[in-house]
């Protein structure tokens, strides 16, 4: 038998809370005063209020307390958290779905509390991931900020839906109701000037060629009811924008010990400055909370969900819901990299074709996740060898090429990182063999792991001669592989994971 790596050890000196809003139930399971004794267990409710939080701390103190573990309840965890952990406390914040309560049993705040402490101190419970508290504030401006822009986007919608009301179609011609132009003929029309002709004037640089269609769309119907809504609206946008700017300031002036941490992410394709931040304040840059990417990857959910059940995969195997701020960022990102001639564009395009743009987003999401995590934990890792790739005419694959490529029959050569069983000569020739010859040279299986096949992926983009410098020795196993003739090589088809070729 297989010996598990599960730690059987119990929790000795453990506290449960039952968290409400008002007050907190704790539970502290202790062992008893001899040597066969049972464990010993108290109760106590305590109020929410600070005093009497500093309290039962010095209380968890003088029990010799080593963890506490409390449900993520809303937002009342955080304050009991936040204590705990300045006390001096080893505070375990878990969720509330893997600690739920048997059906059938009865259900009260008491016997949460105890069976919250009884399931911690068997050690079967996960710590969610709480960022220290630098990383806390970083993350409290940056979801401020988005939320911000969020109620000013839907204030902005309410403008051009007092704008259809009135029968002024702006939007239609101009592609942003809110620039200069825009502007000015909103301000015109709320001190009462109501002439197409004079509206239409107020464009500014290219604006002005669509002149005659602007007159047409400002004929409506506005009047003063309009106006007084308008006028309060963009009161209201020019509010939200003040404080978009104020906060985006306070940024700034937090994010200086993680600047380095920033400009290193900002080196991905599609991630900018304000993606940087918000990444450096979701997933803090300490990477030693996720021992692979594989780990990270799977907290945010990118990753697909395994359902098996009678040897039958069951569902659609989706990536379930994460934190929505990482998601929204990442997803941008991935957009934003699709555009780009690198080994993420390549990658989001290729995917795109073949399973549609929602799975691409998700598997370069993955891609930028993994490069995220090599930038981080290791500082003096050279983004370029991940990210950057010089495009040469011709280097990729065209469909003649493709379907030769899909033809060629892979050879019995090992990987160097996972060698096969040697398996039977082939007798048959495939067709980009050299003539006389029965395998094609350049062709091989591969079991890689995620970051060679990072590299190998960001090759099959096609890269300069530069650029395969800088790789070093790491891609030399696949030389034979990356090209064949004077083409790079679509190796993908050759014994290639699933997995690995949706990343």
């Amino acid at each position: 038998m297989d010996e598990t790596t599960d730690d059987q050890e119990i929790v000795q000196r453990i506290a449960a809370l039952d968290i409400g809003k008002a007050e907190l139930v704790c539970c502290v399971r202790v062992p008893g005063a001899g040597p066969r004794a049972r464990r010993s267990q108290e109760v106590r409710t305590v109020s929410t209020m600070t005093p009497a939080l500093l309290g039962l701390a010095d209380w968890l103190h003088g029990l010799g307390v080593t963890r506490v573990v409390m449900e993520a309840t809303s937002d009342y965890w955080k304050p009991p958290f936040y204590l705990l952990e300045a006390a001096g406390l080893d505070v375990w914040l878990v969720n509330a779905r893997d600690v739920k309560h048997l059906p059938g049993r009865p259900k009260t705040d008491r016997l949460d509390a105890v069976w919250l402490c009884k399931v911690a101190e068997r050690q079967m419970l996960r710590a969610s991931f709480v960022p220290p508290a630098p990383i806390r504030v970083l993350r409290d401006l940056t979801r401020y900020r988005w939320d911000l822009v969020a109620t000013r986007t839907a204030e902005k919608q309410r403008v051009e839906k007092l704008l259809e009301d009135a029968q002024i179609k702006l939007s239609v011609v101009a592609t942003d109701v809110f620039g200069v132009s825009g502007r000015a003929m909103m301000t015109a029309l709320i001190t009462g000037q109501r002439d197409p002709g004079v509206l239409a004037e107020l464009a500014r640089t290219s604006l002005r060629r669509k002149i005659p269609r602007l007159r047409e769309a400002l004929t409506g119907r506005f009047d003063d009811h309009h106006a007084f809504l308008l006028t309060k609206m963009l009161t209201r946008i020019d509010a939200l924008t003040a404080d978009i700017a104020d906060v985006q300031d306070h940024i700034e002036s937090k994010i200086g010990p993680f600047a380095a941490a920033v400009a290193r992410l900002d080196e991905i394709p599609g991630v900018g400055t304000a993606a940087a931040q918000v990444i450096i304040a979701e997933i803090g840059v300490d990477m030693s909370r996720f021992p692979t990417p594989a780990h990270l990857a799977s907290w945010a959910r990118f990753a697909p969900g395994v359902s098996e059940s009678a040897g039958r995969k069951k569902g659609a195997a989706g990536t379930g819901h994460g934190n929505p701020y990482l998601a929204r960022v990442l997803g941008e990102a991935a957009v934003g990299a699709g555009r780009t001639k690198t080994f993420l564009g390549e990658h989001y395009r290729r995917i795109a074709r073949r399973r549609g743009a929602k799975r691409a987003i998700a598997a370069v999401g993955r891609s930028i996740l993994i490069i995220i995590w090599h930038l981080l934990s290791d500082p003096d890792t050279d983004s370029t060898t991940w990210v950057r790739a010089t495009t040469t005419p011709g280097s990729t694959p065209t469909a003649r090429s493709a379907t030769t490529y899909a033809n060629c029959t892979p050879s019995a050569t090992a990987s160097p990182w996972n060698p096969q069983p040697e398996q039977p000569a082939t007798t048959t020739r495939p067709r980009c063999a050299p003539p006389g010859t029965t395998t094609c040279p350049g062709h091989h299986n591969f079991r890689t792991t995620e970051v060679e096949w990072l590299g190998l992926r960001r090759f099959q983009a096609g890269v300069s001669e530069e650029g395969v410098e800088q790789f070093g020795s790491v891609l030399d196993p696949f030389e034979p592989v990356l090209h064949h003739g004077d083409q790079v090589v679509d190796a993908a088809h050759d014994e290639v994971p699933q997995a690995a070729l949706d990343m």
